[in-house]
């Protein structure tokens, strides 16, 4: 909190006048002054509003299933969920780069986030789920079990310290809701170099 000191002058009253009306019209702020402190009050009462209320506020989100966990996404990472039937392998890549689908004229690389996180694997079937994801320039489809679709949760739900978030997923996790929804970080996703496919490979 700043405190102000105000200085303040004496002045000698003229004869005739009186000493109260001659204070009032010295301190009497002009209204750029009224409205500058108005201003400053504004901006000190929005800095001072608890943390709790600012973060109050709703996450669309894509919910899915890998192995025998539920996972979500922000939904603003989120273009489209397609079901492709073949994925085509990629030489030359880590395991857990499944291959490349042609998604409406693109080609995208493929993410099987199973073998990314270490999850026990799950024998998929009919075929294959996939949800794509873009940041900027980067883009590429996560493989799931299934899709069980878009809700909306209060980020103040989402833990972001817990003990059991440990391991390689530790890094893309947001948290864990009360109701054991793992919350993905979709930008730390997009954002890691080791997930990047060479273009000309994928060509």
């Amino acid at each position: 909190m700043t405190t102000r000191t105000l200085g303040f002058q004496k002045r000698k009253v003229a004869s005739g006048n009186s000493p109260r009306a001659t204070v009032d019209s010295t301190w009497m702020p002009s209204n750029e002054k009224i409205q500058q402190i108005l201003q400053l009050r504004a901006l000190a009462l929005a800095q001072e509003l608890p943390a709790q209320e600012v973060r109050n506020e709703d996450i669309e989100i894509v919910e899915f299933i890998l192995g025998c966990e539920r996972y979500a996404l922000e939904s603003c990472y989120v273009t489209q969920v397609a079901e492709v039937e073949d994925i085509t392998p990629l030489p030359c890549t880590p395991g857990f780069i499944r291959g490349i689908v042609t998604l409406r004229g693109e080609i995208l690389p493929v993410i099987d986030l199973k073998k990314f996180f270490e999850v026990p694997e799950k024998e998929l079937r009919g075929r294959n789920k996939v949800i794509v994801l873009q940041s900027g320039k980067m883009t590429f489809g996560i493989l799931v079990d299934e899709v069980l679709g878009a809700r909306s949760i209060l980020a103040t739900d989402i833990q972001s310290s817990l003990p059991t978030l440990m391991g390689i997923r530790k890094k893309y996790l947001k948290g864990i809701t009360p109701e054991r929804l793992v919350v993905l970080d979709a930008e730390n996703l997009l954002m890691d170099e080791s997930i990047v496919v060479d273009e000309q490979v994928a060509e």
